[in-house]
């Protein structure tokens, strides 16, 4: 499949931990990628309505060039001018920011390589952030058996970690946002203000403990 066409949903989310747990001599294991509904009310941003396939056969025909002019305008527009405003002066805070990683902070369902590539606007944004003393947790519905490699591709990408959460065997029986909602929750319990939470799935942006979310385009599910 050429990098200008998405990958089916399940397969792309398959390949990747396939790949990733072999590589470091794991025996893979799947995790099942929660069903996405559109964006949740009072999320700062949604997938730009535009974008949106009209059909499910449309999964194949996503551009690579549409998706990240859309994340683009939602980071660049919407996300940036609020981080930047909200980390513009000493807070006494500890603040952080939490990620989803496929398809938010890593390219999950455009080809497959390993280490896989950053999303270059949410890179950026969470550079700056990070220059400004905010941490980045990721929260993501991988499976333990990845967590190494995961965090390896994270941080050789250029992201800095301050804590990556992934579904240990208790939490595969877990809803997935309730699971991710109970992570952030986790994180403030540690002393953190989540100022910001970013996703491309409701199931990233549910259940609140966080000040703002945005949420990047999935286009109705058809991204992992």
């Amino acid at each position: 499949m050429t990098a200008g066409r998405v990958r089916s949903r399940r397969l792309g989310m398959t390949t990747v931990i396939v790949a990733l747990a072999t590589g470091v001599g794991g025996t893979a294991t799947t995790a099942t990628a929660a069903t996405a509904n559109p964006a949740t009310p009072g999320t700062t941003a949604t997938t730009p309505a535009a974008a949106a396939p009209s059909s499910a056969t449309a999964a194949e025909d996503v551009d690579y060039e549409t998706w990240q002019r859309d994340v683009r305008a939602i980071i660049d527009e919407q996300a940036r001018p609020y981080i930047e405003e909200r980390t513009a002066g000493p807070s006494g805070e500890k603040q952080a920011i939490v990620l989803d990683i496929d398809n938010t902070s890593l390219e999950t369902d455009f080809g497959f390589t390993f280490p896989q590539p950053p999303v270059e606007p949410v890179l950026k944004l969470s550079q700056y952030a990070h220059d400004r003393g905010v941490a980045l947790f990721f929260v993501t519905a991988r499976p333990g058996i990845i967590s190494w490699p995961t965090e390896y591709n994270l941080e050789k990408v250029g992201y800095s970690v301050a804590g990556l959460y992934v579904r240990h065997l208790p939490d595969l029986f877990q809803n997935v946002a309730d699971y991710k909602t109970a992570k952030r929750a986790e994180i403030e319990k540690d002393g953190y203000t989540i100022i910001a939470n970013i996703g491309n799935s409701p199931t990233d942006i549910s259940g609140g403990h966080a000040e703002k979310s945005f949420k990047l385009p999935d286009y109705d599910g058809r991204l992992s």
